[in-house]
This record gives structure tokens, sequence and C-alpha cells, in this order.
């Protein structure tokens, strides 16, 4: 990816059948509103199949859709990151809470992929976190560190802190599934089940595991140590969520998604903010553990909690 230039570029599937372009965009990507998605089609910003095209233009299964943004102001982020350890091959960084890892949305030179890439030169993600997601992460300098990898048989170890709401006062070995949450006003939303509490209509279906721990719970939170065992998509926060202890600051996964949705629409109130504790999510990668791609050693590395975990 050009550090200067961003030219998104994606095939459309099947959900853009028959759609109209500037509706299908409005959408899919809700960092603009259909109006703004129409100018930007207007002035040439938007391709289709490499042509320029109509926000009435009809959709068709496999078309490229390709977008040239033209200053696009970035929201703020904060770049309070440390490299933990480098050397010639990876980074170990620690990120802040509000600092999205890789260019997506509105996000291109407001990420960390972008950041250390114009000190450092073009690097890799090896693992990558949530904007809102504090802690530890690899990242290879060069993508013959970063292939191997991806052929390592040993996985990497990866332990996380979540703050949430709660008396979580016992372990839990969460293995089961996530599937739609077919309850929630929010269409992405996943929902955690026990293997054996599994629906027959269950739609989207994952295999996950997660082992949780209490550190401490006191005033109505708890400190959880959860280690991953499957590596996906929104696991911890549906999982906790599911198991009735939402992470603190959670919009998506917290006590009330309908707050996901005012952020989107820019309705979010003072009394939303103050029942969420957090302005952000109450998770951080605490401890990550793996065996190093070019000399073989296992390697581990720890991060201290953020400041904002004290809130309780």
């Amino acid at each position: 990816m050009n550090l200067e230039n961003r030219i998104i570029k994606s095939r459309l599937g099947n959900s853009a059948e028959g759609s109209r372009l500037d509706h299908y965009l409005a959408e899919r990507f809700t960092y603009h509103s259909l109006e703004k998605w129409r100018e930007l089609i207007s002035d040439g910003q938007i391709l289709l199949n490499d042509k320029q095209c109509f926000g009435s233009t009809i959709l068709s299964r496999n078309d490229v859709l390709i977008y040239m943004p033209r200053d696009l102001e970035e929201p703020p982020v904060d770049f309070n990151y440390s490299i933990v350890y480098e050397d010639e091959h990876l980074f170990v960084i620690n990120k802040s809470g509000n600092l999205p890892c890789h260019p997506s949305g509105p996000f291109f030179k407001h990420t960390l992929w972008h950041h250390v890439s114009t000190r450092y030169g073009k690097i890799y993600l090896i693992n990558r976190l949530d904007r809102e997601t504090s802690g530890l992460l690899i990242a290879a300098r060069n993508p013959e560190t970063a292939g191997k990898f991806s052929k390592q048989l040993a996985p990497m170890e990866k332990e996380y802190r979540a703050l949430v709401f709660g008396d979580f006062n016992k372990a839990v070995d969460a293995e089961g599934y996530l599937i739609k949450d077919t309850a929630s006003v929010v269409r992405k939303k996943r929902h955690f089940v026990f293997a054996d509490k599994l629906p027959e209509d269950a739609e989207k279906v994952s295999a996950v595991k997660t082992l949780f721990e209490a550190v401490w719970s006191k005033n109505g939170f708890s400190l959880v140590k959860a280690i991953l065992k499957t590596g996906r998509l929104h696991q911890i926060r549906a999982s906790l969520f599911s198991l009735g202890f939402p992470l603190v600051g959670d919009k998506l996964y917290g006590s009330d998604d309908r707050i996901y949705l005012k952020i989107r629409d820019d309705k979010i109130t003072d009394e939303d903010w103050k029942n969420l504790v957090m302005r952000r999510q109450a998770l951080h990668s605490y401890r990550l553990s793996f065996i190093h791609p070019e000399n073989l050693e296992k390697m581990e590395f720890t991060a201290p909690l953020p400041g904002d975990f004290a809130c309780s």
C-alpha cells in the first residue's frame, strides 16, 4: 500500500447485486452520509470497473469498486504508542486505546501502520487489535519475516485483560460458538453460546474457545483475564457480553447496543457517555508469547494496564 496516495479497491459480492451505487455506499460505509457519497461520485473519486459512474448505477456481483479519496479529514487518534522490542526482523509495540492498527474507513494516515512505516519503513502487522483495544502487537519489518510467522506450527499465546460490569468471581471455559445476534438492532453483532446450546437455525457460526479467570472484583466492576485459544472477530467482547459481563466502554457489546447506532448518527448524549463509564472499550492485550521466526527463540512480553483502567 502506498504511504501517501490511498486507493481503496474491492470486488463486490452477492450482497451488492441489484443495489444502487450511492445507496450501497451509504449503507456499507457509514462514515459518510448518502449526500456525501453522491458528492464524491460526482467528483470522480468513485470508479466502477475503472470507469466514472453515477449514483443511480445498478451494481452487479464481481463489479470492482475503487475509492480514491482526496483531502479526507481523518478523526483524531492517540499516537501514544511505544516500541517495547525491536530487532532487524520485527517490532513488538504497545499501542494506545484510540489508534487504528491499519487503514480502514476514514483512517489512513491516522493509523499505527502508517505512523510506524513512515518512521522505519513499511511494516507488516502480524496480529491486529481493534482501534479501541490497547496493548501488545507484533509487526514484521519485511514480508519474508511476516511469511514465516504465518507458517509457524506453534501458535502465538495471547492473554488479555478486560474490565467488565458485574461481579465476575469464577473461572469459565467458554468453549462454543459465535453466532449472529438476531435480537440486536445492529446487524454485525454476534452472540456466544456454549457448544451444547447451539440453535439449529443459527447463522454465521464460528467455533471459539476462551478461558476467563477473575483477577479482582470491587465496586460493581471486575477485572478479568482472558486467554484466547481461537482468534475470532469480537471473540472476547461477544463472549463476555453473552455471559452477562459486558465490557466497560463498549458501544456494541455493552449494556445498550443502541449507543453504537447513536455514535454512527452523531446522536450520543452526555448520559450515554456517563453510562459507558469509559470513552473506549476496556480491553487490553496484556501478554504475548511467540517463537521468533528467525532465531526460533521463545519471546514473551507483557504490557502494564493503562491508566484509564483505574476508572473503577
